[in-house]
Order: C-alpha cells, then structure tokens, then sequence
C-alpha cells in the first residue's frame, strides 16, 4: 500500500483535472482478478465492481477521492506574471514564496509583497487570494502565452515524497491518495464480499463526484476512506488538537457534512479493540468529506468515514505516520466484512 501511496502522491490532479490519477488506477486494476466492471462515468468519477469470494448481503461501497488541492490560471499580466487563483482550501499563507509548477511548462514562484513596502496595517494582515501572482520568468504577457500556458491551466504544488524520523513521511497529496491506494491495496487481493469500489473527482471544490457516484451505484451501506486534519502542534492544548498522529485510525461521529451511522461508529471502535489497534475520534466538530454526499443520497445510504491525521493538509508537505496508515487498512477491512454481515 506505501509503494502505491508514493506512485500517486508524485502524480498531479487537482478537481476537474484527475485523469492522470484515473489513468494510473485503470492501468493497475487491469491486472487484477475477479474485477467485474469497470467504468469511468461522465463526470470523471472511476466505478469498480470486484466480486467477493461470497455474494454480497447489502450493496456497499467503499470511496475515496483523486483530487488533491491546487491553484489555476486566471490571468496573465502584461509583464507576464500569472494571476492565480485556488481549488480547494488553501491558506495563501501556505504558498506564497514557494515554487510551484504548471505541467509541460516549468517551474515559477509565487511572489508577494516585499515586507518593507507594507505599513503597520498591511503587516498584520492575512495574504488574500488576490495575492498569488506567479512569476515564471518571462517579462511580456507574449512570452508566458508562448509558453502554451493558458487561463484555466492547473498549477501544483511541488512536494516531493519524503521519509522522515518516527515512522513517518511528508509528501503532497496525501489528502486523499491514502484512500485511493488503500482501495487500490484491497482490489489487488481477494475480498470476502462483492463490493463496489468508487474513486471519485472534485471532493475539494464540494463533494461533486461522490454525489453522482453514489447515485449510480445507490449503495445500502458506504465506507468512506480519507484523511484529515491533526492540530497536535506546539502549543495546541487538548481537544483543539482535532485528532493526533501514532494514534491509529480517526473515526468521526459528526462533522460539518455529516451525522455518522451511531451502530457503524460505534462498530468502528470494538473492531479496533478486536484487532488490538488503537482508534481516535475527533475532538471538534469540524470539516467534513464525500459522506457529506453520499448519506444523502437517493433515499439515504448507512455511512462511516476512517481518516488518518495528517499536519499540514492542504500544504505541499502533509505529514503522516504509517503506522495510522497500515492500522486504517485493517479497520477498513475488517468493517467492510462487518457491514456485509449486518
């Protein structure tokens, strides 16, 4: 499952632009048995039916999505720097002064004021979206359009996958290609049940594929598998750390999106117990991901999430611990069976 987390994290695809995720997904599922359909629907989202060793009780489905967060071309100045602007939730804190590349074209850096330009006032103010202006070099508006670089162009983060102390690495893109290479780590073995496995496109800008995916599909039960956000930082003091890294799998009971299934979540944590892995809630009421669509879809689908914390999401240097990754697969297993039993 890491290898194929680093293969995904190194690829790019925020929402709207997922087909080089969707590209490499078809390309290993093609390999693997027992598969019964596989399609990509209009919006982009990929459709995966594996038949289990056992015909399935309920219709279930396990998601996760593509995208990852970026920025887009919105304009092009006539010094030839490039107006940005985000997909997804970014802090412009986050990506002003860092590099960043437009694919096929290079690498620029997104600039800001210079410090000593701004008054008291201005000093104490947050960056805006207004602020991102990328420089790629060039001094005529003639230049960056020779380039082939156009409005409506994605722009990514540069984050290599990197190995850190602890048992843990950073890279871009975790959010949420940990789900998607769990799901991939599942299709490869056998499953006792058949399942429908769904990875969905444009989670970041609004749950949009899980919405028309689940409706395909119109599962009993989903299984939602994402990541999400540990505030255990220097000087974050008890619930406002949200969840902790080495803590094991994140299993939510409410969030911005979504009221979980009380039996499921509570399933969730004696399975935990079962396996003799450790599992966490979060501590705030906050965020939320494709189950925010998929519980309310049709007439209503039985929903639980599994996360693993990450720091710095949305960044180009999320952080995350393995071992919450390898204990979140566990989980996810093993409840995928639970729910064909309910």
């Amino acid at each position: 499952m890491i290898n194929y987390l680093k293969e995904l994290c190194a690829l790019c695809g925020t929402s709207g632009d997922e087909s080089k995720i969707r590209e490499y997904l078809e390309t290993k599922i093609a390999n693997f048995s027992d598969i019964l359909e596989c399609r990509t629907d209009a919006l982009g989202n990929l459709l995966v039916h594996k038949k289990g060793k056992n015909p399935a009780k309920h219709k279930i489905m396990i998601g996760a999505h593509m995208d990852e967060v970026g920025l887009i071309i919105r304009d092009i100045l006539p010094d030839g720097r490039i107006v940005l602007d985000t997909v997804g939730g970014i802090d412009p804190d986050v990506v002003i002064g860092r590099a960043v590349q437009i694919p096929d074209v290079g690498i620029g850096v997104i600039g800001c004021e210079p410090v000593h330009n701004l008054n008291a006032k201005q000093r104490e103010e947050k960056p805006n979206k207004t602020h991102l202006i990328l420089d790629i070099g060039t001094k005529k508006a003639e230049q960056t359009i020779d380039l082939h670089v156009l409005l409506g162009d994605a722009v990514y983060y540069i984050g290599e996958w990197t190995e850190l102390g602890g048992n843990r690495v950073a890279s871009k893109a975790i959010d949420d290609r940990f789900g998607c290479a769990c799901m991939l780590k599942m299709l490869e073995g056998e499953i006792k049940f058949d399942t429908w496995f769904c990875f969905f496109v444009q989670e970041e800008i609004g749950l949009r594929g899980s919405k028309t995916a689940t409706y395909a599909v119109n599962p009993e039960f989903a299984l939602i598998l994402e990541t999400t956000t540990a505030g255990d930082l220097d000087g974050v003091r008890g619930a406002d750390a949200v969840c902790r890294l080495g803590k094991g799998p994140v299993v939510p009971f409410m969030d911005k999106a979504t009221i979980y299934d009380k039996e499921l979540y509570q399933l969730a944590f004696q399975e935990a117990e079962n396996l003799k892995i450790p599992c966490q809630t979060k501590t705030r009421i906050a965020g939320g991901n494709d189950a925010g669509s998929v519980h309310v879809s049709r007439t209503g689908v039985r929903t639980l999430a599994i996360s693993i914390p990450c720091r710095n999401l949305h960044s180009p240097y999320c952080v995350a611990q393995i071992s919450d990754m390898e204990q979140s697969y566990l989980l996810a297993e093993k409840m995928l069976e639970r729910m064909h039993q309910l």
